[in-house]
Parts: C-alpha cells; sequence; structure tokens
C-alpha cells in the first residue's frame, strides 16, 4: 500500500472517529439535558409546594369552620334526644320543639389539596376486610363444631321463614315488605350485603331475607337462646334415624354457641366486640344460614321490635314500612318516627334519629331529608320490589 492509500485511509478512520465523538458528545448531551426534566418529575418545584401550602391552609380554614358548624349540630341532636327519652320516661307528651327542625350543615369549602410531594396514588385500606359466608362457616366449625344444615332449595327456606313468622303472630304484609325492601325482592337465605357474582367483598356482614348483623345474631342467641333451643328440642322428639341425631348434634353445638354469646355482659356493645373483633363471635353469624334457626332467628328479631312498639303503647299493628323503620334505625329510633304525628313527621329532619356518622354514610337518609320522606321512600321501595320473583315466591309460600 502506497503511502498516498495509507493518508486516505487514515483520513477515512479519523473521520469517522470523529463523528462517533460527536455523536457521543450529543448523546451525553442529551442525558444531561433530560435529567433535570427527571428530577423535576419527582421533586415539585418551590412554587408548586407553595401554591399546595396555601390551599391546605385554605382547606383547613374552611374544614375547620364546618367541623365547629356541624359539631355544634349533632350535640344538639344528641341533647334533644336525651330530652325524648326523659319526657317519654315520665309519659309527658313530645312536641315539635323537641326536635332539630334543621338540617345537618353541609360542607361546601374546597376540597383537600394534593400534596405534590406525596404519591398520587390512594393509601391502601388498612381497615381489615368484612368477613364473608366462608369466615362465619369456618370458625363456626372450629370453634364450635357447628355446620349449618343448609336448605335444598330456596323455597324450603321460604317455607320455614314463612311458617316461623305466621307461628309469631307476624303477617305476610310484614314478612314481604321487609325481605323486598332488604334484598330487592330476590335476595337469597345466605344473601351478604355489598356480594354479587362480579363482587367479592362485603359491605357489611349482614345476611339473610332481613339482612341480619353478626352484632344481632350474637345478641339474639344471648337473650333467646334457650327457646330456640327448646324449640329444637321439641322437633328432634318428632325425629328418628339419621335425621334425629343430626338435629342433637346441632342443639349441642347451638349450646356452646349461647354460652360463648353469654359470656360477655348483656348489651350491645359487648355483643358487637364479641362478634367482629373474636374468632367465635365471627362464627356464630352461622347460625342464619341454617334451615331450622336462621329462620326463627330472622322473625325473633322482628318480634323484638313488635314487643318493643307494644311496651311503648303503640297499640296498632304495624305496617311494613314501619316495622323495617324499626328494623332499620333500631327500635328506639324506630318507635320514635312511628308514633310522631302525621304534621310533625313532614317537618322532623331524618338526622334527628341518627348519630352523625351513620348519617353522613346513608344516602336514603339524607335523600328523603324528613321523617315523612323516609317513611314514603320505604313503602315506594317496598311497593316496586315486592313484584320480583322472590317476592311472589315468599308470598305464595304463606
Amino acid at each position: 500500500m502506497t503511502a498516498l492509500a495509507i493518508s486516505r485511509k487514515t483520513s477515512r478512520i479519523m473521520k469517522r472517529f470523529r463523528h462517533f465523538r460527536v455523536m457521543g458528545l450529543i448523546a451525553a448531551g442529551v442525558l444531561l439535558a433530560l435529567a433535570p426534566a427527571r428530577a423535576q418529575n419527582t421533586q415539585p418545584s418551590a412554587a408548586a409546594i407553595v401554591d399546595y401550602q396555601a390551599r391546605l391552609a385554605q382547606y383547613t380554614l374552611a374544614r375547620s369552620a364546618y367541623d365547629e358548624q356541624a359539631s355544634a349540630y349533632w350535640d344538639q341532636v344528641v341533647e334533644k334526644r336525651r330530652a325524648r327519652n326523659a319526657k317519654r320516661r315520665i309519659n309527658a307528651p313530645v312536641v315539635l320543639d323537641d326536635y332539630v327542625l334543621t338540617q345537618p350543615p353541609l360542607y361546601s369549602g374546597p376540597p383537600r389539596p394534593v400534596d405534590p410531594r406525596e404519591p398520587t396514588a390512594l393509601p391502601p385500606d388498612d381497615k381489615p376486610p368484612i368477613p364473608l359466608i366462608a369466615d362465619f362457616l369456618a370458625n363456626a366449625a372450629t370453634q364450635f363444631g357447628f355446620v349449618p344444615q343448609r336448605p335444598t332449595s330456596e323455597i324450603e327456606f321460604k317455607r320455614a321463614y314463612a311458617r316461623a313468622a305466621l307461628e309469631a303472630g307476624l303477617t305476610r304484609e310484614q314478612i314481604v315488605g321487609i325481605y323486598a325492601f332488604e334484598t330487592g325482592g330476590n335476595g337469597t337465605y345466605d344473601m351478604q350485603a355489598g356480594v354479587t357474582a362480579t363482587r367479592a367483598r362485603a359491605i357489611s356482614p349482614a345476611v339473610g331475607y332481613n339482612q341480619l348483623l353478626s352484632t344481632n345474631s350474637v345478641s339474639l342467641l344471648a337473650e333467646h337462646g334457650g327457646r330456640l333451643l327448646s324449640m329444637l328440642r321439641q322437633k328432634s322428639k318428632t325425629l328418628s334415624g339419621d335425621a334425629k341425631i343430626t338435629m342433637d348434634i346441632k342443639i349441642e353445638a347451638l349450646k356452646r354457641m349461647i354460652a360463648y354469646a353469654r359470656s360477655v355482659p348483656n348489651n350491645w356493645n359487648e355483643h358487637d366486640r364479641l362478634a367482629k373483633t373474636t374468632a367465635g363471635g365471627i362464627g356464630i353469624h352461622a347460625v342464619v344460614l341454617d334451615r331450622d334457626i336462621g329462620p326463627l332467628l330472622q322473625v325473633q328479631k322482628l318480634i323484638n321490635s313488635v314487643r318493643f312498639a307494644r311496651a311503648k303503647h303503640h297499640a296498632a299493628p304495624l305496617s311494613a314500612a314501619e316495622l323495617e323503620l324499626m328494623n332499620l334505625t333500631g327500635d328506639g329510633n324506630g318507635i320514635d318516627m312511628i308514633a310522631m304525628p302525621a304534621d310533625l313527621r313532614a317537618r322532623v329532619p331524618t338526622a334527628n334519629f341518627f348519630q352523625r356518622s351513620g348519617y353522613e354514610r346513608n344516602p336514603v337518609a339524607r335523600r328523603t331529608g324528613v321523617v315523612a320522606g323516609l317513611i314514603a321512600d320505604i313503602e315506594n321501595k317496598m311497593l316496586r320490589a315486592a313484584q320480583a320473583p322472590g317476592a311472589k315466591d315468599l308470598a305464595a309460600a304463606f
């Protein structure tokens, strides 16, 4: 190779080297230019932080003013409720002035701003999930050796429920109306609130035709367990063979559950703690699924409300909507609304019969506004849902 050829080849190599060197410098420059942008994506600017702090201060001021106003309102609701209860204890008349007549304040200020220094994703839910049917069954088996006898069909459970209701003195109108309202007219005996074919997570431990809470199951066993055992023993006397053996095993398991329910003081708070925080309390709720115990337990809940109304000198039969009102809001609040004259129902806000947290979670109470509206809403929903196939099947079981 001549000197000239070598010189030309060397020149070409140097040009390529300079080309790659320039391209490398350009690439490095691009990476350096991107670095601040990446830093800006993870670290907000000082202006963004100042803006967030200003908006947070506005929100905090508005929210504090609202909380102060709301606290005063709900304190007044509690005071009025205590005054009404005191009046009733001495049979004094309850009048319009014994209720808070204004609607609860609504927050109308700015929303809480998002901190630009924090992740935008919502924090994980740290509340334990609500137990499901499978949890009730598993805990019932391990804690008490109890396995509910499931019905062979929905109609079988409906017939048992209707029979128990009639024997207790409840009417078809009451039972079908409450079933229609609580389940939408097509609920199954093992229906749990919030659980559907496409949603696995429950919104409540409420199960069954009148959506009995797990705390209800514990309370009912504690208070009426003896009566339930007596009824099962009577049924056992009519059985023989394997059916009798199965019933006797069930009775012994139920005795253990009743003893556990009675292991705490007989009040709602203790029953609630047992039902929600202990394996035994969770397991007790499985009795709602049993074809013998489930109907009796749900009927007992409604009969307790009827008896409460009578004890409060409400002699007239309860309509389906009135009985549901007690089932929905509790016996004390329910009878308070039922005993109210029609002219007061149209003026008294539903907030008088709820705790603040319960009211804020209850769209029906907020939407209906006053007692008359709440009762009308219940009646209308019952009327519509009573036309569903499940409600018609229950009506035919009577």
